[in-house]
């Protein structure tokens, strides 16, 4: 049965429209599972009703005729219940609902099944026989395993517009991912596809099918010279019947082979890279389908060829500024840093990635550029994103692809409300962080890039709260030498002394790969990362202590910032390496005050051990991000969980409460650098907790600033007293938005649903 549901899932990937998709799952599944009937109805959201949308073994007149509320029939229980239902007699259900344009009287069972997508429910599946049985526990799976597959192919569609038959061409579908850099932007998509990447291939209308052919044959022409040539240099070192594939490659890139059929999908209206992936993806998946075990091998050479070919056609048509929207939403698998940087940037609106995470240098980036970005979006179907209206929603993680008139027009409103509000606040950016009875609470900013911008920030901030030192390695071919990490270093000291700079060892691991030394782990937040990395190649870390050391040289503004630390055993290791390259150092004439070292909170095992780590260290900064993963065990770059993945949750604001109440009492600075710090709200509980400084991207300083400079310390405290007795981290967000919204505060929150 494993193989069969394999088969039918490559057939329905494989299938060119919604329709053909969907004809080939029923029936497929009526022939696997030896039923009457397989029918497919499809939630309809504008009408609340499930349609019946394919068939096969009821009349066909009933497609698209036949309609059920939810709970209405065993259809629509089904779908209001989002359970299997499985009837031996389905008659005798109470509510049973005969349609006699269905001709299903016949019919006595009944297995009916959801078609779930992100916790929407999109459609039914069902399999009727005309004998009564009880379907199987393995027949229910199989059904079950079948509805989980084609939620997929329905979530495609709708980003397609495939949906026609029910949403009266409305199109509009919702992609969900790890909001990343916050923001919204209304623009066009543009489609990044990998080089030579068969599965991420755009499709476009060709505006000229001969030059689409003509290069098609050019590129064919150019592999097939690459590969006479390269069977020519091993002519001498392989045997004959090794040599006879290379004759095999030629025959397969012959015009009577793949280029003619490549050059008919091209003249049926798809331009030369989508019908190379078309034509190589179909002739793959019959080859993989094959009992032959001869012609399953030749599937990897057809893979292969098709790549060979794609990359001389993507050498060919190379984006220019003349092919981007004013208002231009990146789209790809996998964005680099390289790709960013191919676009203009008055015409990079917003940026959506299936890969990626919050930590990624990609978001970093966006986020100082002050960028809408949502990354994670593991559902997105790619290949026909190009050029469709979206609209990006960087606070909650949506895209919405060709979006409704209400939806366009909602969050032009938003767009405009955000605008007015940064032109207001960016009047009291010079005033003190203040509160109205005279607290004062230091704002400080997360830096990793270049100091150009963030450096402006200068007298409006209280320092760098945290300087991500593995942006310049992530950026590199190799590990950065001492004096590149000195004339690095120096910059951030320099630009903001004499203002205090934490910088933070180098932290990878986890999400976080350097391309020279790639960290290959099942579960890699819980593996090698942070100090663990660092002590264990303890030639890197005195490289980077002795660089921060010799940078510091005349400032005296630097302080140390060690990650991930588990328990102190790591400090003192870390703290006799700094000892060393102070000692080094000095030896070479360069003489520097030790630097303040500090311990990041995020592991949840730091927390018992403050006393201990107090003796130590000189301060203390809290990783909300990790620690609130690590306490609610979710990883935060998942879009699948990410809605369980909430600073806000009552454990993690006990445990901050916690923190910052114990270190007062050791008399141990503490801050907190991290999403909930940039969070109005949560900036005012940090506050309240008693948390000694906060740090913050620098787009998110404007609204945490006016929310401080506009609630007492007092009221702030008892915030906080009323937070934490409740019980949910939704009651806990809904207590925050009533409070900021009686103090006139809540147009500083993200906007709401």
């Amino acid at each position: 049965m494993l193989d069969v549901l394999r088969r039918i899932v490559q057939e329905v990937n494989s299938a060119r429209t919604l329709e053909a998709a969907l004809s080939t799952m029923v029936r497929r599944i009526r022939k696997a599972m030896r039923t009457d009937v397989c029918s497919f109805y499809l939630f309809d959201v504008n009408q609340q009703r499930l349609v019946l949308n394919d068939t096969i073994g009821l009349h066909s007149r009933a497609v698209g005729q036949v309609s059920l509320r939810l709970g209405e029939g065993l259809v629509g229980l089904v779908g209001q219940r989002e359970e299997p239902l499985n009837l031996e007699d389905a008659p005798s259900h109470p509510l049973f609902r005969y349609f006699e344009e269905t001709g299903e009287e016949r019919y006595s069972s009944f297995l009916g099944v959801p078609i779930i997508h992100q916790r929407r429910m999109l459609g039914v599946l069902v399999v009727q026989q005309q004998d009564k049985r009880r379907f199987d526990e393995g027949d229910e799976a199989f059904l079950v395993t079948m509805a989980a597959q084609l939620a997929g192919v329905l979530a495609h569609a709708l980003a397609t517009g495939g949906l026609s038959r029910t949403n009266r061409g409305d199109g509009q579908a919702m992609f969900t991912g790890v909001a990343t850099s916050p923001g919204m932007v209304i623009g066009e998509a543009l489609v990044i596809a990998p080089p030579a990447d068969l599965d991420n291939v755009p499709d476009l209308i060709p505006t000229d099918v001969d030059y689409e052919i003509q290069r098609l044959k050019q590129a064919i022409y150019r592999v097939r010279d690459e590969i006479r040539a390269a069977g020519e240099r091993l002519a001498s070192r392989i045997s004959a019947q090794e040599l006879a594939l290379f004759e095999v490659y030629q025959e397969m890139l012959s015009e009577a082979a793949l280029g003619q059929e490549v050059e008919k999908r091209i003249r049926e209206g798809q331009w030369a890279p989508g019908a190379l992936a078309d034509v190589v993806r179909r002739h793959v998946q019959y080859l993989e389908r094959v009992d032959d075990n001869y012609l399953r091998e030749r599937a990897a050479d057809i893979r292969d060829l098709g790549r060979r070919v794609l990359a001389h056609l993507q050498e060919e048509t190379p984006q220019t500024p003349d092919t981007f929207a004013e208002r231009t939403v990146l789209v790809g698998d996998e964005i680099s840093v390289a790709t960013l940087g191919e676009v203009p940037r008055d015409k990079l609106a917003g940026l959506v990635s299936v890969r990626g995470s919050s930590t990624s240098h990609v978001a970093i980036i966006a986020r100082a550029m002050d960028i809408p970005a949502v990354l994670g979006m593991v559902d997105l179907p790619l290949p026909r994103l190009n050029g469709a209206k979206v609209v990006l929603d960087g606070h909650r993680g949506r895209l919405f692809v060709r979006p409704s008139a209400d939806i366009e027009s909602h969050y032009r409103s938003l767009i405009a409300e955000e605008d007015a509000l940064s032109a207001v606040l960016e009047h009291e950016q010079d005033l003190p962080s203040e509160t109205p009875d005279g607290y004062a609470m230091p704002l400080m900013v997360n830096t990793g890039l270049a100091v150009d911008a963030v450096a402006s920030l200068k007298p409006r901030i209280s320092g760098v709260g945290l300087y991500r030192t593995e942006v310049p390695f992530m950026i590199t071919e190799r590990f950065p030498g001492e004096q590149e990490q000195v004339r690095l270093y120096r910059d951030q000291l320099e630009s903001f002394a004499p203002l205090p700079v934490v910088m933070r060892t180098l932290d990878i691991g986890g999400d976080k790969d350097l391309p020279y030394f790639p960290i290959d782990e099942a579960n890699p937040f819980l593996g090698w990362r942070g100090i663990r990395v660092t002590l264990d190649h303890p030639e890197v870390l005195m490289v980077q202590l002795r660089a921060m050391l010799k940078a510091s040289e005349g400032l005296d503004n630097l302080q140390v910032l060690l990650p991930m630390v588990t328990n102190v055993d790591e400090v003192d290791d870390a703290l006799r390496l700094l000892d060393r390259a102070l000692q080094e150092i000095a030896e070479e004439g360069v003489s520097v005050p030790r630097p303040k070292v500090g311990v990041m909170l995020e592991v949840p095992a730091t927390l018992y051990q403050l006393a201990p780590l107090a003796e130590r260290v000189d301060f203390f900064s809290v990783g909300s991000n990790d620690l609130t993963q690590y306490l609610l065990a979710v990883d935060r770059n998942n879009p699948r969980v990410a809605e369980l993945y909430d600073a806000c949750h009552p454990a993690v604001l006990a445990a901050l409460d916690r923190l910052a109440k114990d270190s007062a009492a050791l008399q141990m600075p503490v801050s907190l650098c991290g999403e909930l710090a940039g969070d109005p709200a949560g900036a005012l509980l940090l506050m309240g907790m008693g948390f000694d400084a906060l740090s913050m991207n620098a787009p998110s300083l404007p609204r945490v600033r006016a929310a401080i400079r506009r609630v007492p310390l007092a009221a702030a405290q008892t915030l906080v007293s009323e937070t934490l007795a409740l019980e949910s981290p939704a009651k806990v967000r809904a207590h925050l938005a009533t409070r900021l919204g009686e103090w006139q505060l809540a147009h500083l929150l993200p906007p709401r649903d």
